[in-house]
């Protein structure tokens, strides 16, 4: 695999002298053309072995192009900010917008290769790392992003002389650490490891392009023409068009029973028994979050269901047992600008609260599944997709001890239309109700199967769905404390 990086490739100086110049304008001029567009981000990986010039690389880049609209990331140890997140948290909060260009000194394969070579973790791990990481670039170039990932090669041979050569010299000494010898020592076990990602991760959506790194004008003028004719390819595709999905959309159940209809919403809870348990649990939430144990988990808990279904007077029942000073409610609405520049899942990424925390989501990424569906403000190709995107993100997070609790609130279309002329009527209860909620109310049967889709293809075994019978808001509110207890409660025990 990496033959054609061992050969020597060289660009002697007067070529290079008379590239470069005109490599820069047209850089430069692509990456104004897309800060202009705003249409897709670009995403630069640069990995590769110790000292065949990954630093320099980066360094030349910011040198060449514009530095409002390009922004690096050195990704090195991980901070104890981000050790209390899932891996990927880290790389998700430093996406580039539309229009810019994001490049990455290490990335999501750097911590994995290191952990396999080192024996820290299992070839099962590496692969699963993999995995996770090739579902990553397909989200991402789904979402519009171009990937661009630079292998930095060299042989044995050429990585020792470099290194010995860095060393020698006085203004380079520094760039070479015990920790650079200590991998070279170790080149034939990374070689194999390097080869085996490589393979498994250069998909038709995110190649990598393998560099030799020997030659400084050779790898310069290389990756700078590469990312050059990606950029400009993908901006001068006028007629780039959206992938049709061939599978077609689920189909409601044929005799009409779903699971929303087994539910009996004619459950209730007299005032006393709901005061008493309302204590009962309330306290119980506040002992289980004040407990030593609970630091070492995170809890979020995501609230789904038909409008005036009751999902605020839940949060605040559950926010009453709570320290003010560790939990987060994020009330999700229509995306803002910032986020429209980014992939859907990116605002939510942005929550993920550090351990000892509770975060509440009024509204969650199930949107692209419900709303966006229904109305239509997403292809069917986008939200089809989401489902397995949805289930991976919530799968890292259960994988690093979050506790993730998901409530469906569901109400019958009686009660829904009794709360909202309830709504209209009382004063401070008048803002709940929108022309929006009026109109949703039409699509009641398609926001009816849209759930039951939702609730088929996500209540997996690691966060399953709680359906919510929320027609008396006491019952609802009761049943919701009790599983959030109970979830909570079973994670602490498996610490």
């Amino acid at each position: 695999m990496f033959e054609s990086a061992e050969l020597g490739h060289k660009i002697d100086k007067v070529t290079y002298d008379m590239e470069v110049p005109k490599l820069r304008e047209a850089l430069l001029d692509a990456q104004m053309d897309l800060a202009k567009s705003s249409k897709f981000p670009v995403i630069i990986l640069i990995g590769g072995l110790d000292g065949a010039g990954r630093g320099e690389t980066v360094n030349l880049l910011n040198e060449w192009m514009d530095p409002r609209f390009i922004q690096t990331h050195g990704m090195g140890e991980p901070s104890d900010e981000e050790l209390d997140r899932p891996m990927m948290w880290r790389f998700w909060r430093e996406l580039p917008p539309k229009g810019r260009i994001g490049v990455f000194l290490g990335s999501w394969y750097t911590w994995p290769i290191l952990n396999r070579v080192t024996g820290r973790t299992k070839a099962a791990e590496l692969d699963q790392s993999m995995e996770r990481a090739k579902r990553l670039e397909k989200m991402l170039t789904d979402e519009g992003a171009l990937i661009l990932k630079f292998w930095m090669h060299l042989s044995k041979n050429r990585q020792e002389k470099r290194l010995q050569l860095l060393e020698e010299n006085p203004q380079t000494r520094w760039r070479v650490t015990d920790r650079d010898w200590k991998h070279f020592k170790l080149y034939d076990k990374f070689s194999v490891i390097h080869e085996s990602v490589i393979r498994h991760t250069s998909t038709a959506e995110a190649p990598w392009t393998i560099v030799e790194g020997y030659d400084p004008h050779y790898r310069s003028l290389t990756v700078g023409k590469v990312i050059l004719d990606a950029i400009r390819k993908r901006l001068d595709d006028a007629d780039m068009k959206t992938v049709e999905i061939i599978a077609p959309p689920p189909l409601p159940s044929i005799d009409q029973l779903n699971i929303l209809k087994t539910l009996d919403l004619t459950q209730k809870i007299d005032k006393k028994k709901f005061k008493t348990d309302l204590e009962k649990y309330q306290g119980k939430l506040a002992l289980l979050t004040r407990e030593a144990k609970f630091k070492n988990i995170t809890v979020i808990a995501m609230f789904e269901g038909n409008d005036a279904a009751g999902k605020g007077g839940a949060i605040r029942r559950i926010t009453g047992a709570l320290d003010a000073r560790w939990y987060n409610i994020i009330p999700v609405a229509a995306p803002t600008e910032e986020e429209r520049a980014q992939p859907y899942l990116w605002r939510f990424w942005r929550h993920i609260p550090r351990r000892g925390r509770v975060t509440i989501f009024d509204r969650s990424w199930y949107g692209r599944v419900l709303v966006e569906r229904v109305e239509g403000f997403c292809s069917k190709v986008d939200w089809m997709r989401a489902y397995s995107e949805i289930n991976d993100f919530e799968a890292q997070l259960v994988r690093h001890n979050i506790v993730v609790v998901k409530f469906w609130l569901a109400i019958s279309k009686e009660e829904q239309l009794e709360r909202f002329n309830e709504r209209e009527k009382i004063g401070f209860k008048r803002f709940k109700i929108t022309e929006d909620d009026w109109r949703n109310r039409d699509k009641w049967d398609e926001y009816e199967h849209a759930v039951c889709d939702m609730v088929d293809r996500t209540s997996t075994e690691i966060a399953p769905w709680t359906l919510i019978e929320a027609n008396d808001k006491n019952f609802a509110r009761i049943k919701i404390l009790k599983t959030l207890c109970k979830q909570i409660e079973a994670a602490m025990q498996k610490k």
